[in-house]
């Protein structure tokens, strides 16, 4: 039997409520939990009970974040601080990742002195900074990571001008290990004395790291800027011709193997590198015939390296030993239009997916439109643009 026309009416009215509250379970979120304080209180105080200048269980905070690094900071901050300190000796509760336990307690421990209000210097800093030196650590200039805050101390307690600090404190040496603080202290009086651009002290850097490594006693008394850049370019044409040497050599084996009629395994040149896939995007014009690709490939073989340092003329090809180790992934920028592939940038990127270096031709710095494709990079694939 038909039904009438307000049955009908009725019966449409039931089902769009339906179909709305459908739509409402599907858009709704889940209640979310609340913060997880006393977790965050009981990381934070975890080894360090002796230290706590306050009643951990009268901890009352007014938070919503949920992240668990904010929360650890918010806990510390509680439990420990007397005063404030600056951001870099803060990180630590936030973020230790690829930090060692005994660098994570090191950095945890200069934290709950300097808040406490203690000395620094006789809680153990004196190993490698001077008095002085403490103070310029405790106050840097700008926002710089722990590693950084260090060697700008350093780097401050030689050179008058902060402005030569700065850009010490963004150069690789501060990825030198605790145990070669010594020679590379000399470095930093030498860059102090003899300023120049990050991009100079970054191509040296390589150049007399492999100076110590051959000989621990290598020293840059009486050398220039200009005697060092000549000995470093000299280093960089013999590290090509052992490589093309390597080569031959490694074809004449198997050309002889051959003849032998013994098995030749082939050779796969290419190393692992960093789990992250290749990124492109395009860019599209109102004009069809017009278009931009940019891309970013991972650097796996020493061909690769060599064909970037030609085209881009810095020393890149001397980091694949860091490469294969598992130290360093390279990268390359490059934009395809027309038909052509231009090379932009070459990368750095840490174990940690951080951009520790970003060159373009000759070591120049990146310009403000190769910055912006950077971080769409880096916003896809999680990397850490320093």
């Amino acid at each position: 039997m038909a039904h009438s026309l307000i049955q009908r009416r009725r019966e449409a009215e039931r089902a769009r409520v339906e179909a709305y509250e459908l739509s409402l379970r599907h858009v709704s979120q889940r209640t979310r939990p609340p913060p997880d304080f006393e977790n965050a209180i009981n990381e934070v105080r975890r080894g360090f009970e002796a230290d706590i200048v306050r009643d951990a269980d009268a901890w009352k905070p007014r938070m919503k974040t949920r992240d668990a690094g904010r929360l650890r900071l918010a806990a510390a901050r509680y439990l420990f601080a007397r005063y404030s300190v600056a951001e870099h000796l803060e990180q630590i509760w936030i973020d230790g990742a690829g930090l060692g336990a005994d660098e994570i307690r090191l950095r945890k421990r200069w934290y709950i002195v300097a808040a406490g209000g203690a000395s620094l210097y006789g809680a153990g800093a004196a190993e490698w900074l001077s008095r002085k030196e403490v103070h310029a650590f405790l106050n840097p200039v700008g926002s710089v990571s722990f590693e950084a805050a260090i060697w700008q101390a350093i780097a401050r307690s030689h050179a008058n001008d902060p402005g030569v600090a700065l850009r010490i404190a963004r150069t690789r040496i501060t990825q030198t290990p605790r145990a070669e603080h010594g020679f590379w202290r000399e470095v930093v009086r030498f860059f102090c004395a003899h300023p120049t651009t990050v991009e100079e002290m970054d191509d040296l850097h390589d150049y007399l790291a492999a100076c110590y490594r051959r000989n621990r006693k290598f020293s840059l008394k009486g050398r220039s800027l200009v005697s060092l850049g000549r000995q470093m370019r000299e280093w960089h044409r013999d590290l090509e011709v052992i490589a093309r040497i390597e080569v031959a050599r490694r074809c004449a084996e198997a050309l002889r193997n051959r003849a032998r009629g013994l098995k030749v395994d082939p050779v796969d040149d290419a190393w692992r590198g960093a789990v992250i896939a290749d990124w492109s995007w395009t860019l599209s014009f109102k004009d069809r015939t017009r278009r931009e690709e940019y891309v970013v490939v991972q650097l796996r073989t020493a061909a690769d390296l060599v064909a970037e340092t030609r085209a881009m003329r810095h020393c890149v090809a001397t980091y694949a030993a860091k490469c294969i180790a598992g130290y360093a992934s390279i990268w390359s920028l490059r934009r395809r239009a027309n038909g052509r592939i231009e090379r932009l940038l070459t990368i750095e990127l840490d174990p940690r997916f951080r951009a520790v270096q970003v060159r373009g031709f000759a070591n120049r710095a990146p310009h403000a439109e190769e910055r912006k494709i950077l971080e769409r990079w880096a916003q896809a694939r999680g990397i850490v643009l320093l």
